[in-house]
């Protein structure tokens, strides 16, 4: 499979650069996109199976053990070339790691001591402001808001059931990418995001209705993100019957 069409929201398997040279200039209003950090992601380290809870009682969890690949190096000069070309606005998770001057949005995971980062910063374009955002993201501790209130976003989903399942290293909540939608896109907007990995921002995209093209180069973090879309669409039919 080298491409993943499902009405207005188009996934592709190949390089973005490719990708992004045969659009004219500023033919998307928005690209979202979250970099490769060049901080060694593409190794994890293998997660504990269990926790300890304050009573003492060690709880068992499931975790998933990502393999080891070799995709996380920061993009080159010409990929960002042609995303400033092609995107009249960005929003760029890791600016901050390619020294991006402008506006900041910065995630505030709210997890708390844990040997994961405690925050991600994304370049905006549309202001020199630099906001705060909190939505709670630590393993098995997912949070059931997403936005400026910390006190709300403090609040963790209690049923597990429901907590966002994780596919990929680096994987992003949906809510957050809901919460981008809401306040920097507007309908009939075009999206593109050219490092999709879990495609958490499609479903995102999805719900929002906007039209979005993604493009990944890993083709198993392809296949499974296309799987993930396959069974959210499925299970959005479902809830409508």
């Amino acid at each position: 499979m080298t491409e993943h069409i499902v009405g207005n929201s188009r996934a592709y398997f190949m390089d973005c650069v490719k990708g992004m040279k045969a659009y004219p200039d500023k033919a998307f209003d928005l690209a979202v996109v979250d970099i490769p950090y060049e901080i060694g992601a593409d190794k994890p380290s293998k997660k504990p199976s269990s926790i300890k809870q304050k009573n003492g009682v060690k709880l068992g969890v499931k975790c998933a053990n990502y393999g080891k690949k070799d995709w996380d190096k920061l993009p080159t000069q010409e990929y960002f070339n042609e995303l400033f070309r092609v995107s009249k606005n960005q929003i760029i998770f890791g600016g901050n790691y390619v020294g991006l001057a402008g506006g900041y949005l910065i995630w505030d995971k709210l997890n708390g001591v844990t040997d994961q980062y405690g925050c991600e910063m994304a370049y905006q374009s549309f202001s020199k402001r630099t906001d705060m955002v909190y939505f709670m993201w630590s393993g098995m501790i997912q949070g059931m808001y997403c936005g400026k209130d910390v006190r709300k976003a403090l609040v963790q989903q209690g049923d597990k059931s429901k907590n966002e399942k994780r596919i990929h290293a680096t994987q992003k909540p949906v809510a957050l990418y809901d919460w981008i939608f809401n306040e920097y896109a507007k309908k009939g907007d075009l999206i593109l995001d050219t490092h999709v990995g879990s495609q958490s921002i499609r479903i995102a995209a999805d719900r929002h209705g906007l039209d979005i093209t993604m493009y990944e180069t890993d083709e198993e973090n392809f296949l499974n993100g296309c799987k993930r879309f396959d069974r959210y669409k499925s299970q959005t039919k479902i809830n409508f019957m």
